[in-house]
């Protein structure tokens, strides 16, 4: 009789054999385990007796490098007061702290990941691949965009005018204004000069407040003017490039993230002030984990640039003044011609195919640009006023023409406007859709009639040999309502009980 023995019970049975004097080589064979494997099972034998013969969980009884719970504590205190700090920041905090043990970044990842406070991220590519360009010294380019999603308590909305250095990261530039129109950038372009001096580039995005360059007027606009008045060169991305102004960009999201997250200001003054403390913090004490982790202001300390002194805007009355007119944007046709109010204008046959604009303007003059330059300029041609009824042409009188003789087959028009005829598809027109119409082989065409008049003319497209199943069911299938309904106006000699035509579609061609 055979019994089941257990795990416990086996391994004491191979612990009573080793004790009655049978080698442990022996006995680890017969039981199929290693020598090392009987050894311990003495052992544990020996010091707990037949309780230490039990499974046991692999977890080791301690861990030297775990993380202690104080400076666990500390990580969740410090994620708590900033909510945009992650591991690496966090890390360096408790490095000025003189947390000891300090733990390592990933440590500090896992920590966050294990209490919920960030989510688990896949990298998707090491830190080593990616590749960055930075200039070599402050004041040497500044990159400058606009930003939204400034909110008060009223609704209404605010644009943020911001600009950092590019060397260093400092902000030089946090102006909140309420339309981020030419006049409130140059002012807070003017100010960022005033203040740190003057730049040798700037680097913005092709918006119209920043360029002219793929807008409808010529000429430079204001803020490329005071680029050109105090000898800073401005430089512009490729268009659908904003990974060219990838540090402003991440600057905007340092700011939603740490700054706008979930917060409204009761007036633009008060989210003025308080966005001015932010930026103090951010340029003073926050450390940049793009400048190995210490403050935007202990680089850019090394700038030396040129002061800007007594630089005023010009006045509305000095600035050029664009003539008024309607713009519009048209497309050149092959022939080097554009259309305005149904009258051509000549372009020029190389320009066929681009996109151009068309200023309107009230003196009576059409001018036309390509990318920002005048190509042409023509007499703005309009039409004439209603004429007298007595000197107009009287209307030449065009009467429905019938359609031809030959043998009519009815056929209902489907949703989109065509019906089927001998396994062909033949366009009828969407104002006849879901009506009968009348459909006539003459000659080598197919004419659609509707009411007594001739609506559309097709060459012959179908099969002639299939013509036959389409005369032997005139008035389409037969149990379609409109078949049975005109039964009547059918010839008594004509079956229309017969098989629907082949090749035609259900739901088309009856």
């Amino acid at each position: 009789m055979l019994v089941e023995l257990g795990v416990v019970e086996q391994r004491h049975a191979a612990v009573l054999e080793v004790f009655s004097g049978v080698a442990i080589k022996l006995v680890a064979e017969r039981y199929g385990v290693s020598r090392q494997t009987v050894h311990r099972w003495l052992v544990r034998y020996a010091r707990y007796g037949l309780s230490g013969l039990a499974d046991r969980s692999t977890r080791p009884g301690s861990c030297p490098h775990q993380m202690p719970p104080p400076i666990e504590a500390r990580i969740l205190t410090l994620r708590a007061e900033h909510p945009g700090w992650g591991p690496r920041t966090i890390a360096h905090r408790l490095c000025v702290e003189g947390a000891k043990p300090l733990p390592g970044r990933s440590s500090i990842y896992r920590c966050l990941v294990r209490h919920g406070l960030i989510s688990p991220q896949r990298r998707r590519r090491k830190r080593e691949e990616y590749r960055r360009w930075e200039r070599s010294r402050a004041m040497e380019l500044w990159q400058m965009d606009v930003m939204g999603g400034v909110r008060l308590l009223d609704g209404r909305e605010l644009k943020l005018i911001s600009g950092i250095d590019d060397h260093s990261r400092f902000c030089v530039s946090a102006a909140l204004v309420p339309r981020a129109t030419a006049r409130p950038v140059c002012e807070a372009l003017l100010a960022a000069l005033r203040r740190y001096g003057l730049p040798e580039q700037i680097l913005t995005d092709n918006g119209k407040v920043f360029t002219a360059r793929f807008g409808a007027g010529s000429g430079e606009v204001l803020f490329d003017r005071l680029c050109r008045e105090h000898g800073i060169r401005h430089l512009l991305t490729a268009p659908h490039s904003p990974t060219t102004t990838g540090k402003v960009e991440r600057f905007h999201r340092t700011i939603r993230r740490e700054f706008l997250a979930g917060r409204s200001f009761a007036s633009p003054e008060d989210a003025q002030a308080q966005l001015d403390a932010w930026v103090a913090l951010y340029n003073e004490e926050r450390p940049h984990q793009g400048i190995g982790m210490v403050a935007p202001a202990k680089r850019f300390a090394l700038a030396q640039a040129e002061p800007l002194v007594g630089a005023e805007l010009p006045s509305l009355e000095q600035l050029p003044s664009e003539p008024d007119g309607r713009r519009l944007t048209r497309r050149v046709s092959a022939n080097g011609k554009i259309s305005v109010e149904t009258f051509a204008y000549h372009v020029g046959s190389w320009l066929a195919g681009q996109t151009v604009e068309v200023l309107l303007r009230d003196d009576g003059l059409i001018e036309i640009f390509h990318g920002g330059v005048l190509i042409v300029a023509h007499a703005h041609r309009r039409k004439l006023g209603p004429e007298p009824a007595a000197l107009r042409p009287r209307p030449r009188l065009v009467r429905p023409r019938p359609p031809s003789a030959g043998v009519p087959v009815l056929r209902l028009v489907d949703g989109g406007g065509a019906i089927c005829f001998a396994g062909a598809n033949y366009r009828a027109g969407n104002a006849y859709r879901h009506e009968q119409v009348e459909v006539r082989v003459v000659g080598d065409s197919v004419q659609i009639a509707h009411q007594g008049r001739l609506i559309r003319t097709h060459a012959i497209r179908h099969d002639r040999s299939k013509e036959h199943g389409a005369f032997s069911t005139p008035g389409g299938r037969p149990r379609r309502s409109n078949a049975a309904g005109l039964t009547d106006r059918m010839p008594a000699s004509r079956d229309v009980t017969e098989e629907p035509e082949p090749g035609c579609k259900a739901g088309g061609g009856t």
